[in-house]
């Protein structure tokens, strides 16, 4: 079992990394944004999980319909005692309920014996009633069987609703996951490409050197500036690691976890494939709806559930009374024999004189009732105020991400002015190193607004809880 298990994983494996991803370069593949949250929604296990939601749902209402469902009653008694037969009874009833508190029955009753009372005795060949019975006050507009129904295809609607939350936070969490594995391979490839020209110019000034042309100490410099370079891409590249194993935590094919390969790369061109695949494009502010919303619409299911709960304990605070009607006959092959001077009724009345529980029972629903209506309030203002700032901080970051290019660009415009004083004689490592480190740190900085933009972006996905239907 373990040795098909590898070899399934090892399957699994293959199948998505050579089959789902595009080749970047000769060596490496690219993982991209939609494929990824596409396998996530498909195979990850909170995913699959959501999906239940549903299904419990759906149990509940068909466990509801249940209640309405027919049922045969059969009670049969015999006593005989010294070879005397003192009874032998039948009472079979067939019972069909309906909405409204009506109760459709058939009943055939079948006894004979010795010590039978007057009212047990009946045709040899029994007798049989056909009629009705219903709750005419307490169970009559509502009763458990009704408001067990109603509730079920409430919660239903609520499940559906909340598999969307799920799926939602589970796909939100993924996508942060993959904003800081890109993060940390793009801060991997600054350094790396700053390591190469550290490199470059070590060998430069250690020509010159050697040539004579310069200072011998200045290999020193140049030599230390390599050694910090190698050092920041180590860093970056443990961090690296630990973020490609944070997005293997999403990483899954049917009930196999994949562990993501050295070899794959985030998509470097993500920013237009976000919005896409998010399903965040073309929503401006003003097309956003509170009603439409799977958290609010949850919330409304959860109180509609709530008011038919509140209906079913008012409707307890009155008296029981239970009425029934029976046509009687011994042959009901006969249409004929079902006449009204043949019948068995009657009606049951009962009222607690207190109603301590049923009024309380009242009150309780009441306050339950409440509390999912203010829930429903502070989630309608939380939500509206929340979509509001994450759209104004997505405009304050399109104005900073803009200020930061042009600050790259500035940094690295003075890095090769100041190379070129250098090859004059006219500055030193000292200055170039420092133009340098500048120019990173302005690199880095980019890399980490790009990453808090598509962080807020995500955030705007969430705040609207979208369930992507493309993926």
């Amino acid at each position: 079992m373990l040795q098909r298990n590898r070899r399934l994983l090892l399957f699994c494996t293959l199948f998505f990394f050579y089959i789902s991803f595009s080749h970047a370069q000769q060596d490496s593949l690219v993982l991209g944004f939609k494929e990824y949250l596409g396998y996530v929604k498909k195979y990850h296990p909170v995913a699959k999980q959501a999906q239940l939601t549903i299904a419990i749902g759906q149990a509940n209402l068909m466990k509801a319909r249940g209640g309405f469902d027919p049922k045969v009653e059969v009670d049969y008694d015999r006593k005989q005692f010294k070879g005397t037969e003192y009874w032998d009874k039948l009472n079979a009833t067939f019972k069909i309920p309906t909405w409204f508190g009506i109760e459709l029955k058939g009943n055939l009753e079948q006894n004979e014996g010795s010590f039978l009372s007057d009212e047990a005795t009946v045709p040899d060949d029994g007798l049989y009633s056909a009629g009705v019975s219903m709750s005419v006050l307490q169970g009559f507009w509502i009763n458990e069987r009704m408001a067990t129904l109603r509730k079920a295809k409430f919660f239903r609607e609520q499940s559906k609703a909340d598999q969307d939350l799920l799926v939602n936070q589970v796909l939100y969490d993924a996508a942060l996951a993959y904003f800081d594995w890109l993060r940390a391979y793009r801060d991997a490839q600054v350094f790396e490409d700053f390591l190469e020209n550290a490199e470059i110019r070590f060998q430069g000034v250690k020509s010159s050197a050697l040539a004579g042309d310069i200072s011998i100490i200045d290999t020193v410099e140049a030599k230390i500036a390599v050694e910090n370079r190698a050092l920041s891409l180590e860093q970056a590249n443990v961090k690296l690691m630990k973020r490609s194993l944070e997005l293997s935590n999403f990483l899954w094919i049917e009930d196999v976890p994949v562990e993501l390969q050295d070899n794959i790369m985030p998509n470097l061109e993500v920013e237009g494939e976000i919005d896409t695949t998010l399903e965040i494009l073309g929503k401006p502010l003003d097309s956003f709806t509170l009603e439409n919303h799977p958290k609010i619409r949850s919330l409304d299911f959860k109180i509609d559930g709530l008011v038919v709960d509140r209906r079913l304990k008012a409707n307890k605070l009155l008296p029981k009374l239970d009425v029934e009607y029976n046509f009687i006959t011994e042959t009901p092959e006969l249409m004929n024999s079902l006449i009204t001077d043949n019948y068995k009724g009657g009606l049951t009345f009962s009222v607690p004189l207190f109603l301590r529980k049923e009024r309380w029972d009242l009150k309780l629903a009441k306050f339950k009732l409440r509390d999912a209506e203010f829930e429903r309030d502070n989630a309608q203002v939380e939500i509206q105020n929340k979509v509001i700032a994450i759209y104004r901080e997505l405009d304050s970051y399109i104005t900073q991400n803009t200020l930061i290019a042009n600050i790259v660009r500035d940094y690295g415009t003075l890095l090769q002015a100041e190379e070129r004083k250098f090859s004059f004689g006219e500055s030193s490592l000292f200055l170039i190193n420092s133009r340098e480190s500048k120019l990173i740190d302005a690199y880095l900085k980019q890399n980490e607004m790009q990453n808090k933009f598509y962080y807020t972006k995500a955030m705007l996905f969430k705040s609207l809880a979208i369930n992507p239907e493309a993926l």
